[in-house]
């Protein structure tokens, strides 16, 4: 309400005194300025009848002063155009037309006696200020309105991100639970359950053996428990189901192979890639191991979706001095003069978020970004308890002596 004062009274006050020829402003003059100015302040609330107001005070100062160029009419003919404006910014087009088509009347009526004489000063009178604060208001009006079919669509899209990737969180969430139940769970049952019988069925007098017994199969049962209740806070099964589409169980040992493996199905499909892995892998435990696995899965996958099928790929998998093991992909990007004709399937965005979120759960750290016109991935995942080399770890899953740079989480981009 402040700010349409402020702009009504300069308009008005400014023309009367400075602009205005002649005489200064007689009482009639005040008058229909202050009508005009009241009535103008109506105009964020009721438009259309501000404007339509405008137009009958602007055809009584007309029939009161005679002439537009001065008198009462001059000033009230400069706040209708504004009501106008502010008519076509604020109402759709139709009830615009109405509030012009008032005021075109007025002026109209104003140079009926003139014709034909006057039509090019109606012509211009018109267009000035009819014409003009019409398009100029309806200009605003389809901005204000693209701005806010923009915004309304930017939230949709972000609300629907946020849904896309808090899906493929629980669904990362329930595989490494059920990978953890498969894997873990049954050996530390297996641990468990032969402590048990030993202490009951072997002959032993030595109570330095029974109190060790006792003591593994308590502590083996409270892992277990343990275990157990991680996995509930992992899985989701009512809103992630199954797809059956897991990797098998990697045997200890076997992580090498099982990589060999994978590679190779990647050549099947055409891809020209590079294999480097440490064979001490093999001395990773089992869930870091299938997490390096789905992890080369992942990246070879996404290799093949963005920079082709016949794509020049290196792939590879060392321990490091921590006892951490760090992978690394990297593309050179698609091959120049390949047959794109048959688009890759879009990508969902979501499997970095899948991998980050495997890589997070188990302490480590994921970079993936641009590299020299190709695509580069990282990943370290930290020596834990349950690695076979037999050194120590520190709270959270993070070996004593690793870097902080091979265990801090680095988000440098996401491949589109």
């Amino acid at each position: 309400m402040i700010p349409r004062l402020v702009i009504l009274l300069l308009v008005t006050v400014g023309y009367l005194l400075l602009l205005r020829s002649g005489p200064g402003p007689s009482a009639a003059d005040w008058g229909f300025a202050l009508a005009t100015v009241a009535l103008g302040l109506f105009g964020a609330v009721r438009p259309l009848a501000t404007a339509l107001g405008q137009a009958a005070l602007l055809l009584a100062a007309d029939a009161y002063g005679g002439s537009f160029a001065h008198g009462p009419a001059a000033v009230v003919k400069y706040i209708a155009g504004f009501s106008l404006l502010e008519l076509a910014v604020r109402r759709p087009w139709p009830r615009a037309l109405i509030g012009a088509a008032a005021l075109t009347a007025v002026y109209v009526v104003h140079t009926a006696d003139g014709m034909p004489a006057e039509l090019p000063s109606l012509l211009y009178r018109v267009a000035v200020t009819v014409a003009g604060p019409l398009l100029l208001g309806g200009a605003i009006r389809a901005t204000r309105q693209s701005a806010w079919h923009a915004r309304k669509r930017a939230e949709e899209e972000r609300h629907s991100h946020e849904l896309r990737v808090r899906a493929a969180r629980v669904a990362e969430r329930t595989a490494i639970a059920r990978e953890l139940h498969d894997l873990v769970a049954h050996h530390v049952s297996s641990m468990v359950l032969r402590a048990g019988v030993a202490r009951h069925t072997l002959p032993v007098t030595d109570e330095r053996v029974t109190a060790v017994l006792d003591d593994l199969h308590t502590t083996g049962t409270a892992a277990l428990t343990d275990l157990r209740r991680l996995v509930a806070v992992l899985r989701d099964p009512e809103q992630v189901p199954g797809d059956g589409g897991e990797a098998p169980p990697v045997n200890p040992g076997g992580l090498p192979a099982a990589l060999h493996t994978v590679v190779e199905h990647g050549r099947r499909t055409g891809l020209d890639v590079e294999e480097s892995t440490d064979p001490e892998t093999g001395r990773l435990d089992a869930v870091r191991g299938l997490a390096v696995l789905r992890l080369v899965q992942e990246g070879l996958a996404n290799v093949a979706q963005h920079a082709g099928p016949s794509a020049h790929a290196v792939v590879s998998v060392e321990m490091t001095g921590s006892g951490a093991v760090r992978l690394d992909i990297r593309d050179d990007g698609p091959v120049r003069g390949e047959d794109r004709t048959v688009p890759a399937p879009p990508g969902t965005g979501l499997g970095l978020v899948g991998m980050r979120e495997r890589v997070r759960l188990l302490g480590g750290s994921l970079r993936a970004g641009p590299a020299g016109g190709g695509w580069h991935l990282t990943a370290v995942l930290p020596a834990g308890p349950a690695s076979l080399d037999g050194g120590p770890a520190r709270p959270g899953g993070v070996r004593a002596g690793a870097s902080h740079e091979d265990h801090e989480n680095h988000e440098e981009g996401v491949r589109p």
